[in-house]
């Protein structure tokens, strides 16, 4: 149990000994008075980053160690991969904890909410803060589930590097495809691990075949292991051709040994291990011309005489450029091939100095970071997660956001333990840090040290010819990218116990937005009642149960709805006119314009203009056009969903002077809704990528099912003994699904789920939806 009198009570001998130049034993005191931990009892810690038992390192290295001994890093990959238990050896083994934690138990570090020990899942992603071997590592445990697909990717948008973890009896699954493209889409270098070596069907070939296929990228064999499913007992370090075995009697993984290869004791594995190697730098040759150079001239007759140290910094520049991953493999749960990982994580993957960020010069060293998650705490309000790319944080700082355009003032600043935190004086660039006092800050603001910093910032961007600015006034705006946020599938109304308890249901909701954008929460206009639209089922239902337990608020769900899109299949025109007379003031307006279907698909109206529309009305009025576009297209007029893939080409406009942009936006507001009820309406159903691995025996019976649903199948792939089922299916027919394929294959198959796009429904299937709905709005 770390405690505040192990650690942190400091004596005069120990103060005495302390290295840290130039500070007299009273600042010592201060500054570690400071770092008092707010830990609640309940969790066997061990140490903090850089406390190794009663020994405390200089106050400069525990807070802020060098920025090229930082690792920000993400364990991501499909659901039941084992990346928490992955985590919860890593933190073991550092020595962060003193008790390895288990999913099926419930006491894991990073899965402390109620839902995930429950359920056995991760729901939110956690950062943890470990040391290794000399190497800060701030690591964020992320969910596999697809209804958490955003918890994903705004981890990924700050991350320097990640760790993909495979099933080695699956290898690619359905939502690994999905991480996998939101780390190219950030440009994330990767390393592999493949995971549950010890399982009963784990191939190490086909893992990291399906690699290589599904994945498109070129696997890096850096281990090799020894024996698989139930003869699993170690792995083969191909790099300097050693082998690492577990001591069967060590009950916690850490009892390994790491013995050279021998002709004599082990000729077939040196024999393997040899070609292994010899086909790796082979490989990384091809894709590294100094490593080819180097090959080539000193060491083309004799690849053993080749360095490993060597070979390492080439895979290390490899994975850099993201032409290839190395690959590792091992069982978390079994305690084995988790510290080689660890090693990989900071011999391979990047520091936050090795990234390009373009925009961290045009700051010239002030602070800029980037608000990537938000938690609600009952007692210190938000706490906000912030990625630090350039200067320093420190509490009580005031700071300027530049997308809510405000300044706040940061109280105090932490260090991240999954559900604890260390209070610290001030973190630099390349850290990960937690802050509290930042009321209006959101997922995806940029921070930055004051309004004339960004001002600054931008204008030097302008000067060399960059477009990184945005306004074209005083305030001129450098943002770093955001987080694209998902639009929600399902939808459901919640209702308070009562009337008096509403006040109470919005906060609850308030607060949950900030932590999840992906939850959408919106006022029906006809009936009154709060709508919440999410990702899924599990989404909705863990919002639920969150505002049970959370907020002590029991609420009540209406049905599941399905989040459809409406368009239009012609073009029509439309023309309308407002005139209001408001006191003295008349408001006058007239709009005609054209509503066509786009030929590429676009969830916002695209709004162009004739040529015959006067460029100075256009100048001064634009902004309340699409505006007025834009509310209209919100509810269609078939079952008041959004409208998607239509243009509106504004064709002629009419403005009396002193009428006010208001009054013009709900003209044109209302002249789209009257071109989009005289168009030809056409439903969008969303479609899901559906994957179902079922044994051979059930198959035909979840054919027969997935025939029912409208389901349209791709392809069947054989795995082993089981089938791989591919194909789309509607959202509609999908839900309760979990339960009806349990009760088809006595509980045998999995199944997960992607959204694929919005397809037209056909017109049977139409008139019964619109039948059904008929009066829901």
């Amino acid at each position: 149990m770390l405690s505040n009198s192990r650690i942190f009570a400091v004596n005069h001998k120990k103060i005495s000994s302390l290295n840290i130049n130039n500070m007299c034993c009273c600042k010592i005191r201060a500054s570690l008075k400071r770092l008092k931990p707010h830990l609640p009892l309940g969790r066997n810690y061990s140490s903090l980053p850089g406390l190794i038992g009663n020994d405390i390192k200089s106050l400069r290295s525990i807070i802020n160690p060098p920025i090229a001994k930082i690792r920000n890093i993400g364990i991501m990959a499909h659901i039941d991969a084992g990346k928490t238990t992955t985590t919860e050896r890593i933190l073991y083994y550092s020595g962060y904890t003193r008790s390895l934690g288990d999913v099926d138990d419930g006491d894991t570090v990073t899965d402390f909410m109620a839902q995930e020990r429950e359920r056995g899942i991760t729901i939110q992603s956690a950062a943890v803060t470990f040391d290794w071997k000399g190497y800060r590592v701030n690591l964020i445990d992320t969910p596999g589930h697809v209804d958490f697909t955003l918890e994903v990717e705004r981890c990924l948008r700050v991350l320097d590097g990640a760790v993909a973890v495979f099933d080695a009896s699956a290898g690619v699954e359905a939502q690994t495809r999905t991480v996998w493209r939101q780390a190219d889409k950030h440009k994330i270098p990767r390393i592999c691990f493949l995971n549950k070596m010890d399982k009963t069907g784990a191939s190490f070939n086909y893992a990291v075949e399906s690699i290589r296929e599904k994945l498109n990228t070129k696997p890096l064999l850096l281990q090799l292991p020894i024996g698989e499913a139930k003869t699993f007992q170690g792995v083969v370090d191909v790099v300097s051709k050693e082998k690492l075995l577990w001591n069967p009697n060590s009950d916690d993984g850490k009892d390994f040994e790491r013995k050279p290869l021998l002709e004599m004791s082990d000729p077939k594995l040196l024999k393997e291990t040899t070609e292994a190697r010899n086909a790796l730098i082979e490989q990384v040759a091809d894709l590294d011309d100094e490593f080819a150079d180097l090959v080539l001239g000193e060491f083309s007759e004799n690849f053993d005489l080749l360095p490993a140290e060597k070979l390492q910094t080439a895979i290390h520049r490899v994975t850099l450029a993201q032409t290839a991953v190395p690959v590792l493999c091992g069982s978390a749960l079994k305690n084995k091939g988790v510290q080689p990982l660890l090693d990989a994580i900071t011999m391979y993957l990047p520091s936050p100095e090795e990234r390009n960020y373009e925009f961290l010069q045009w700051y010239k060293g002030d602070l800029c970071a980037l608000a990537f998650k938000v938690l609600h705490d009952k007692q210190r309000g938000p706490l906000v997660f912030m990625r630090i790319y350039s200067g320093t944080m420190k509490p009580q700082l005031a700071v300027h956001n530049i997308n809510g355009n405000c300044t706040e003032r940061i109280s105090r600043l932490l260090l991240p333990f999954a559900d604890q935190h260390i209070e610290i004086p001030s973190l630099t660039a390349g850290n990960i840090a937690l802050t509290v006092g930042l009321k209006h800050t959101a997922t995806g603001d940029t921070i930055v040290s004051s309004k004339a910093s960004a001002v600054a910032a931008a204008r030097r961007a302008e000067g060399q010819g960059e477009e990184k600015h945005r306004g074209n006034n005083e305030a001129e705006r450098l943002l770093l990218a955001g987080v694209e946020i998902p639009e929600p599938v399902f939808f459901c109304t919640i209702e308070p116990p009562s009337v008096a308890k509403q006040p109470d249901l919005d906060h609850a909701l308030k607060c949950l937005q900030c932590e999840d954008p992906s939850l959408k929460v919106r006022l029906d206009p006809d009936s009154g009642q709060t709508v919440l639209c999410g990702m899924g089922e599990l989404h909705i239902e863990i919002i639920h149960d969150r505002i049970k337990r959370e907020y002590g608020l029991e609420t009540y769900l209406g049905p599941l709805q399905v989040a459809y899109r409406e368009t239009i299949l012609n073009s029509v025109r439309a023309t309308d006119t407002l005139d209001r007379t408001l006191g003295d003031k008349r408001h006058l307006v007239t709009v005609e314009l054209e509503a066509k279907p786009t030929e590429t698909p676009s969830v916002r109206p695209v709004v162009e203009y004739a040529g015959s529309v006067s460029a100075d009305l256009l100048k001064a009025s634009q902004e309340a056009i699409e505006s007025g576009a834009h509310s209209a297209c919100l509810q269609g007029p078939l079952l008041g969903s959004p409208v998607q893939d239509v243009a509106i080409t504004l064709r002629s406009l009419i403005i009396h002077p002193g009428t006010s942009t208001t009054m013009i936006s709900a003209c044109v507001s209302r002249c789209v809704q009257k071109a989009l009820k005289k168009a030809d309406k056409q439903v969008l159903e969303p479609l899901m990528s559906l994957e179902v691995t079922v044994t051979k025996d059930y198959l035909s019976p979840v054919l027969a099912d997935l025939a029912q649903r409208r389901g349209n199948i791709q392809e069947i792939q054989t795995h082993q003994d089981n089938k791989v089922v591919i194909g789309f299916v509607p959202l509609a027919e999908i839900m309760g699904y979990s339960t009806v394929l349990r009760t088809l294959t006595s509980g045998s198959a999995t199944f997960a789920l992607e959204l694929s796009n919005y397809q037209a429904m056909n017109p049977q299937d139409q008139s019964t939806l619109l039948n059904r709905r008929s009066g829901f709005i």
